[in-house]
């Protein structure tokens, strides 16, 4: 199973937006940014897409040095967050990835995120043995979550597989990875349709652990 992380695994929100804003306050106080903090649903809308994406929504009429620094302060202000154990996963997320872990499931992750951020986010929350690979765009510097799945399966020499995830991005690379697709039906950050495509969806995460039943 391979899993998307923002409005997957993890409530983004819990720990985004207090670094959010600080990382606003931050570029305000240095001069970088001038003007008042984009509202939070600027950057709650566009999860799922590649961090130097978000940005040109978030702030679109700036120089891209001042998105490579909110990229600096954001990461910084996220990994101090989880250090003070901000953050939570949505609920049932450990127990359900513990038990797929015992019936011998592969695991992997494969986010649109920065690789500090998603390798920090599960080893804070402790779930990093459980998976055998934590694929990231920030690391692997894919344009698309389509090419970092396929870089993923071919490494591994997965065959077959569900892709689990709540955004377009996530339906997509699944369907054009020949894989099982599982809408994740909660999070909310998603626009109307986005999930359309997928094989099935869940209204809870640990919903997950029938479908394998069935």
């Amino acid at each position: 199973m391979i899993f998307d992380l923002d409005g997957t695994l993890f409530q983004t929100e819990t720990l985004l937006l207090p670094a959010y804003h600080a990382t606003f306050d931050q570029m305000k106080a240095e001069g970088t940014y001038i003007g008042e903090t984009p509202p939070e649903s600027a950057i709650l809308g566009s999860l799922g897409m590649l961090l130097e994406h978000i940005w040109q929504r978030v702030m679109p009429d700036v120089d891209m040095a001042v998105h490579r620094r909110a990229d600096e302060l954001l990461l910084d202000y996220q990994m101090k967050g989880l250090a003070n154990r901000e953050g939570s996963l949505y609920e049932g997320v450990a127990d359900t990835l513990s038990a797929l872990h015992a019936q011998g499931i592969r695991l992997f992750i494969a986010s649109n995120g920065l690789e500090g951020y998603v390798k920090g986010v599960m080893e804070f929350k402790g779930l990093s043995p459980i998976f055998e690979g934590l694929y990231s765009a920030g690391e692997f510097q894919t344009r698309s979550k389509v090419v970092l799945v396929k870089k993923l399966l071919d490494i591994y020499g997965v065959k077959s597989a569900w892709m689990v995830g709540d955004r377009s991005s996530d339906v997509e690379a699944g369907i054009e990875n020949g894989l099982t697709v599982v809408g994740c039906d909660y999070a909310g950050f998603r626009k109307e349709g986005e999930l359309e495509d997928a094989h099935v969806r869940i209204a809870q995460f640990s919903d997950i652990l029938a479908l394998i039943e069935k």
